[in-house]
């Protein structure tokens, strides 16, 4: 059976994806809707909003029509970043290179939503190097300038840095939502995709007043 607390989200879930987190509509509770990971915010002014994902995860292409949206629709003082992760897999490396490849050419934007419904919808094989390369420069993204970035030491850096930043909150499965270094989040565990964005709007209004 459904909770009455699940059913409210469900049926406000369109409004929160794309609504003011200035003033929620429900309390997020602690250990139920997310996880207190630390008690010391980020330094600086902004909040950080940091999605960690891979695109192997089909979990994170469902949830990408969500909060692809949502990240462009975040106010001033809010950061929304990425970090690919690999959880060590060769397959994922790839997948988590080509990101940042993609992010230095100013291309994930565009593409985010692209490179998921190409290995979960028309199921092509980007874990290839050959046909990833194939496809993006299908996508009019220039060959050559992807290849050498994907094969460069900052790109490999930039995943063993993303890696570890994982690790340090404990991260241990995709998709999951880190607020500020403060809070831990996912679709799983908030019950769905449209019901994750109440609990992040939330955090995200708790920490901006904080940092006022």
């Amino acid at each position: 059976m459904i909770s009455p607390r699940r059913l409210f989200l469900s049926r406000f879930a369109t409004l929160l994806v794309m609504g003011s987190i200035t003033r929620p509509l429900f309390a997020a509770v602690a250990g139920q809707d997310y996880q207190i990971i630390s008690t010391t915010p980020l330094a600086g002014k902004s909040v950080e909003v940091l999605e960690i994902f891979s695109y192997a995860c089909p979990h994170c292409a469902h949830l990408a029509p969500f909060i692809e949206p949502w990240s462009r629709k975040l106010p001033a003082g809010v950061v929304y970043r990425r970090i690919p992760v690999t959880f060590g897999h060769d397959q994922w490396t790839v997948l988590a290179r080509a990101y940042y490849a993609l992010e230095a050419m100013n291309e994930v934007n565009r593409l985010q939503e692209k490179v998921f419904a190409a290995l979960h919808e028309q199921q092509i094989n980007l874990f290839s190097e050959d046909v990833l390369f194939d496809w993006v420069a299908a996508q009019k993204v220039n060959r050559t300038k992807f290849i050498d970035l994907y094969r460069s030491f900052a790109v490999q850096s930039k995943v063993q840095q993303g890696d570890q930043r994982a690790m340090s909150y404990g991260v241990d499965g995709v998709p999951t939502v880190i607020v500020d270094g403060k809070y831990s989040t996912s679709p799983s565990q908030a019950g769905s995709n449209a019901a994750l964005f109440p609990v992040l709007n939330e955090l995200i209004a708790t920490e901006l007043a904080a940092k006022r």
